[in-house]
């Protein structure tokens, strides 16, 4: 552990037993502001847990991996996105730190964030991965709600999640149903992009 580490611990430890925590977080601005983000983050992951498996799941692939949670302000379209560094980002339009935590939506959007950080590149980033993430999201959602959020969510839970163009192509159209034409889940391929590939070269 770095000097400067030990030292800044020791410092912390020292003026907390003296009561004057506060001046200790004037002096060290930043690592208060990620102290209290730290926090948040693990109370997030706490009330996902309470979802079911899915959510123990989905936490305890997080948690292995360290995954940083934060916001970012988006298109409206989108609630949240994962990112190539294994990021995951909450739309700061629609969720911030006081978002409250019984909020269903912030841990479902956890949990599809989740599954395309366990799907790997390729899945994600194509239609089949997001029917995936969409139909394990909104399952929970119904599960708990007793119905979907949109006609168009019920359509889209019917789909079976396969390799068929059609059923894909659909899918593409339910998801812009509901989010908007903005949500561009249509420059995906349909198929993971190896499978794409072969499909454009075979036509099978």
């Amino acid at each position: 552990m770095p000097c400067s580490q030990i030292a800044f611990q020791k410092e912390a430890q020292l003026l907390t037993e003296k009561g004057i925590l506060a001046k200790f977080q004037q002096t060290y601005p930043f690592e208060k502001k990620s102290m209290e983000h730290q926090i948040w983050k693990e109370n997030l992951l706490d009330a996902v847990t309470q979802l079911g498996e899915e959510g123990r799941a989905s936490v305890e692939f997080l948690r292995a991996r360290r995954t940083k949670i934060g916001f970012k302000k988006v298109r409206p379209n989108v609630g949240a996105f994962w990112t190539v560094f294994g990021n995951i980002h909450l739309n700061s339009l629609y969720y911030t730190y006081e978002t409250p935590f019984d909020e269903l939506r912030i841990k479902t959007l956890i949990i599809h964030e989740a599954r395309h950080l366990q799907q790997g590149r390729m899945v994600a980033l194509s239609v089949y991965g997001e029917l995936d993430a969409w139909q394990l999201e909104f399952g929970i959602y119904h599960r708990i709600k007793g119905k979907y959020p949109h006609p168009a969510i019920a359509e889209l839970m019917a789909l079976p999640l396969g390799y068929d163009r059609a059923v894909l192509r659909q899918a593409v159209c339910l998801m812009q149903t509901y989010a908007g034409k903005g949500y561009r889940v249509d420059l995906l391929p349909l198929f993971p992009l190896p499978r794409e590939i072969k499909y454009w070269i075979s036509r099978r």
